[in-house]
């Protein structure tokens, strides 16, 4: 049951991750279910969703064509410094201080993807293309990412959209190319300093890689109002959860 379970959460967190971002509401918890350490539960999803994100960034591909690719490589190289120095951070944190933190972090995330993309709409176009301005609010965004990650798509969307960004597929596009580039440098470095465990690591990693490419497609077919709910909903429930079990 546990197997199947990290199966499932990894699949769709594959499939929500390309379509509006929240993955981590599924798999992060799942992996604590299944017992492994918090701190070690987060580093291990962060690797098993990488190959869903680079998936999710070739089903996209046809999307991304259409944004400047100049703008890409250097929001590409702020999102590796900010993963890895967000990675850093978490591999400072003890698991008992992670466990008091995590609930916290996944309140936020779930606030923030649930009024996220009301505040980006209300704010669009307000750096009016400034690069500059862009990568002051792309790199604590990043550095987040490597930490923790939840809710980082609704964060880089909203990015998105304040630069003045408003093909939805192209920003979902890129922000997987982000979230993958992100994620990677930070496995990396959980690698390097042997916080991986292994077993459930893999399995999510396929189940991910499946739901990442297949995500796109449904999010063509599906309305997105039944996604975002089905991801708040979970995602206060295990806020709720993760509160109750938080060390004192």
């Amino acid at each position: 049951m546990t197997t199947l379970l990290l199966i499932a959460a990894a699949f769709a967190a594959g499939a929500i991750n390309s379509v509006a971002g929240g993955g981590s509401f599924l798999t992060f918890p799942s992996l604590v279910f299944a017992g492994v350490p918090a701190v070690i539960a987060n580093a291990s999803n962060t690797v098993a969703l990488v190959p869903g994100s680079l998936a999710s960034a070739f089903s996209y591909r046809g999307d991304i064509a259409r944004v400047e690719e100049g703008r890409v490589k250097t929001w590409f190289f702020v999102s590796l410094l900010g993963g890895a120095l967000g990675a850093l951070l978490l591999l400072s944190t003890s698991d008992k201080t992670f466990r008091q933190v995590a609930p916290w972090l996944l309140l936020f995330a779930t606030i923030l993807f649930a009024f996220g993309s009301r505040i980006s709409m209300a704010l669009r176009g307000r750096l009016h293309s400034n690069q500059a301005l862009m990568l002051i609010l792309l790199f604590p965004i990043a550095v987040y990412g490597g930490y923790f990650g939840g809710g980082i798509g609704i964060m880089i969307l909203a990015a998105f959209r304040l630069y003045g960004l408003t093909d939805i597929h192209g920003m979902n596009g890129i922000k997987t190319i982000l979230s993958a580039a992100l994620n990677a440098i930070a496995s990396c470095i959980f690698i390097a300093a042997h916080q991986i465990w292994w077993r459930p690591t893999l399995l999510m990693m396929a189940a991910g890689i499946a739901g990442g490419y297949l995500g796109p497609v449904i999010a063509r077919r599906m309305k997105p109002e039944i996604i975002r709910a089905i991801v708040i909903v979970v995602g206060i429930i295990m806020t709720v959860y993760f509160f109750r079990i938080a060390p004192r």
